[in-house]
């Protein structure tokens, strides 16, 4: 079977599930402080963890912010260093991002579908 470039060590979270806890809680003011307690290769083996669940792309983002590049490289290889150009590219992300750190969900203002009319294909 066919590893496609991931190992075990993928699935499994770099930190102790207290502290991420602590990290998905947090309110963005106070991520800083807290991403800064973990040593820098960690942050990176962190965010690449996060970039690969579509739920904490957000988390990712900001935790590969305060990451060097080669760190995220050596963490994700080329995942890592695009990680790190999304991480740097200017607000068009964060503005995507409401204070809970969730993308904001924008509704359809007009129809969805525009269904064919109804012709009889057949003779009476």
């Amino acid at each position: 079977m066919a590893s496609y470039g991931l190992n075990s060590t993928d699935d499994l979270c770099p930190i102790p599930e207290s502290l991420f806890g602590q990290l998905y809680r947090s309110h963005p003011n106070g991520l800083p402080e807290l991403v800064a307690t973990i040593p820098a290769r960690t942050r990176a083996m962190l965010a690449m963890f996060c970039y690969r669940r579509a739920h904490l792309h957000a988390l990712s983002l900001a935790i590969a912010s305060t990451c060097e590049e080669s760190d995220l490289i050596d963490a994700g290889g080329r995942a890592g260093a695009a990680l790190y150009e999304l991480a740097r590219q200017s607000g068009s992300q964060a503005a995507d991002v409401q204070e809970s750190g969730r993308r904001k969900i924008s509704l359809a203002k007009g129809p969805l579908w525009h269904p064919a009319p109804l012709e009889d294909d057949y003779e009476d």
